[in-house]
């Protein structure tokens, strides 16, 4: 009697751009990391430097097994721009941790640091998945409102925020997506687009 075929993994072949901004949140993203590398895809982090004083670089390039970008500059002989390199096997970029300075910088259109130059080179070629974390009155403020409804105008797909208990001491909307919720989100997103084809 043969054995029944191993049922493969949920999101094999995706490769996942997933980016770091500064936020106490940053330790919730290493754990999706890991689920993502679980779930079959592959995962290139991308940190800002506010991010890095959270989570170090080394814990996702553990979790992922790859190198973890930190800056838009390459060295000599390392090919493109990193953010173009990136945006070019990206099948879906997941913002998590993502700060109001973050959100009012893709909304602004502004391309100053990896992440957000990243996002720009990816406009059109993938979905963008924010997961906002931050204080409930941050969250609350008109201009974040104003840039979270441009950039849903623009296409972009948010998960979350939570409500509870906030890192400031305050309770309300502004917790990170639990990683489960943002595997959920990230599979609904990807189910109707098959993987990108990519030069071998």
């Amino acid at each position: 009697m043969t054995a029944p075929a191993s049922k493969p993994a949920p999101l094999a072949d995706y490769e996942i751009l997933l980016c770091l901004t500064g936020g106490i949140a940053c330790y919730k993203a290493a754990d999706l990391a890991s689920q993502l590398v679980q779930a079959g895809s592959g995962v290139s982090a991308i940190m800002t430097e506010a991010a890095q004083k959270f989570i170090g670089p080394a814990t996702l390039q553990g979790l992922t097994r790859r190198e973890v970008y930190t800056s838009l500059w390459i060295g000599p002989g390392q090919g493109r721009a990193n953010h173009i390199a990136l945006a070019d096997r990206a099948d879906l970029m997941v913002v998590a941790p993502a700060t109001a300075n973050i959100i009012a910088k893709f909304a602004a259109g502004l391309a100053e640091d990896l992440v957000s130059t990243t996002a720009l080179a990816v406009s059109g070629i993938c979905p963008i998945l924010i997961a906002p974390a931050m204080n409930s009155r941050m969250w609350a403020a008109e201009p974040t409102q104003a840039n979270v409804s441009k950039l849903r105008q623009w296409g972009f797909h948010f998960a979350g925020p939570a409500e509870g208990n906030l890192a400031c001491g305050t309770t309300g909307p502004g917790r990170l997506a639990s990683p489960a919720e943002l595997m959920n989100a990230i599979t609904e997103l990807l189910k109707d687009r098959p993987p990108r084809k990519r030069a071998q």
